[in-house]
C-alpha cells in the first residue's frame, strides 16, 4: 500500500498536530499530571517522548538506509520549566520536518516494520510519525480534560497506516484463519486477513457490497467488523477508547487474539 495523502500535506499535519500538542502543554496547570491514556507517563515524560523521538528520527531519516542514528548527544534535553518545553518540543519538531523535506518521500530510510506492507521510506516515516503525533495529542488533551476527535484528513488515512504498518506481517497467524473489517462512517473500509501466510491488509468496499479484494485472499466473511467514525477507529486500534465506544458485529474475542499476538516470539 502507499501513503493516501501527498507528502507535503504531511509535513503540513505533522506541523499542525505537533501545534496543538504544544498548545495542551502550555495550557496545562502542570507538567507532573499523569496521563490517563498513557498510566505509566506524566504530561511531562509524554513532552519528552514526542520531543526526544522526533529529534531520533530526524536522525535515523537523515543516515538514510543505514541503521538508526541516535540523536541523543549532544542534543538539548527537554527542559523542567514548563514554559520552556513548548520552544524545545517546536525545535524537535522542526528537525524531523526538515530532515524529511531534504530527503523527499523516496528516499530509503530504516523503519522498525521491514516485514509490513509499508515500504523502508522517508514518505512512510512521516506517515507514521503523523500517526504518531496525532495520537500522543489526544493522549495530552485527554490529560486536560479537552479531548478532541482526530481530525478526518488525519484518521481516514490512520487506520490504514496502522492496518499495513504496525499489523501486517508475513509471520504466520497461530490460530484459525480469519479476518477483520473496520468500517468508519466516512464511507471508508479496509480488511484485515490473518492465516498462515501472515497478516496483510486491503481496502474493501462498503459493507453489503464485494470486497474489493478477490475472493481467494481471505475468508468470504470477516470474523469480526467494527464501526465507528475513523477517529475512533484509530483511537480504538492504539487502545485509546474501549470497544464498547464502537459498533462490533460478529466475534469481539477475535482482537483480544489479534492484541496478544506477537509476531516475532
Amino acid at each position: 500500500m502507499t501513503t493516501t495523502l501527498p507528502f507535503p500535506v504531511l509535513l503540513r499535519l505533522i506541523d499542525e498536530r505537533s501545534t496543538a500538542f504544544r498548545a495542551v502543554v502550555a495550557s496545562a496547570p502542570s507538567l507532573d499530571v499523569q496521563v490517563p491514556t498513557c498510566p505509566e507517563w506524566t504530561l511531562f515524560d509524554l513532552a519528552q517522548h514526542i520531543g526526544e523521538g522526533r529529534r531520533a528520527w530526524a536522525a535515523t531519516v537523515a543516515a538514510g538506509p543505514a541503521p538508526a542514528k541516535s540523536a541523543a548527544e549532544g542534543a538539548p534535553a527537554a527542559p523542567r520549566e514548563r514554559e520552556a518545553v513548548p520552544a524545545w518540543l517546536a525545535a524537535s519538531t522542526q528537525e524531523l520536518v526538515d530532515a524529511l523535506r531534504e530527503a523527499g518521500p523516496d528516499r530509503g530510510c530504516w523503519t522498525w516494520w521491514g516485514a509490513s506492507q509499508s515500504p523502508q521510506t522517508c514518505g512512510a516515516v512521516a506517515r507514521h510519525q503523523l500517526q504518531q503525533i496525532a495520537v500522543h495529542t489526544y493522549d495530552a488533551q485527554v490529560t486536560v480534560g479537552a479531548p478532541e476527535p482526530l481530525p478526518d484528513e488525519v484518521a481516514l488515512d490512520g487506520v490504514e497506516e496502522f492496518l499495513s504498518t504496525c499489523v501486517a506481517t508475513t509471520s504466520a497467524w497461530p490460530h484459525k484463519p480469519t479476518a477483520f473489517d473496520f468500517h468508519a462512517t466516512e464511507g471508508h473500509s479496509w480488511r484485515l486477513t490473518v492465516d498462515g501466510d501472515g497478516a496483510r491488509s486491503t481496502r474493501i468496499s462498503a459493507p453489503g457490497t464485494t470486497p474489493v479484494a478477490a475472493a481467494d485472499e481471505g475468508p468470504n466473511a470477516a470474523g469480526v467488523s467494527v464501526r465507528g467514525t475513523a477517529s475512533e477507529l484509530v483511537l480504538f486500534v492504539y487502545d485509546r477508547i474501549p470497544a464498547d465506544s464502537l459498533q462490533i458485529e460478529g466475534d469481539a474475542g477475535l482482537f483480544d487474539l489479534l492484541r496478544a499476538w506477537d509476531p516475532e516470539e
